[in-house]
């Protein structure tokens, strides 16, 4: 599954689901480099304006983003609340982040999250997000809960921030 670039103008982000692994891969370009992009990574401030869907309010109660830190927040829309939490496992400036991913009303459904920021040059960069989860179900769970709109709308306000920045 991929969201197409029609235009030419804007990146596209690929999802990819691998038939033989329960696991799901997300790579998406950026027009920044790798040390402002993953700073948006790791900036509470900067990710609270650009993770999840457009209209989504993202409140942060944690984010410790260091080796062994941990992270806690809430999506609002209306009067729905979605919370998330999980653990940095390995956080090595501008090149690679491993955390868990667990959405709250889903306690089992742990992901293991590896995101990694290759230099294109040019002042660009790729970020490809690996997650394993425990089973081929909580990946196909995870493919039809719509993740895709806060991912493509989420990386699109990601384009915007660094574009202004």
């Amino acid at each position: 599954m991929s969201t197409p670039n029609t235009t030419g103008q804007t990146p596209s982000t690929t999802i990819e689901a691998d038939p033989a692994l329960p696991t799901v891969k997300i790579v998406r370009d950026f027009a920044a480099s790798p040390e402002q992009v993953f700073r948006a990574y790791v900036d509470p401030t900067l990710v609270v304006q650009w993770v999840g869907p457009r209209g989504v309010e993202m409140e942060i109660d944690s984010w410790e983003a260091s080796t062994g830190g941990r992270y806690r927040y809430h999506h609002r829309h209306g009067d729905f609340v979605a919370t998330f939490y999980g653990s940095f496992h390995e956080v090595r400036p501008n090149d690679r982040i491993v955390w868990t991913f667990t959405w709250e009303e889903m306690p089992d459904g742990v992901s293991l999250e590896t995101m990694t920021f290759d230099d294109l040059g040019d002042g660009r960069t790729r970020v490809t997000s690996l997650s394993v989860v425990d089973t081929f179900e909580a990946r196909e769970a995870m493919l039809a809960s719509g993740m895709e709109v806060g991912i493509n709308e989420g990386f699109d306000k990601l384009d915007e921030l660094l574009a202004s920045s």
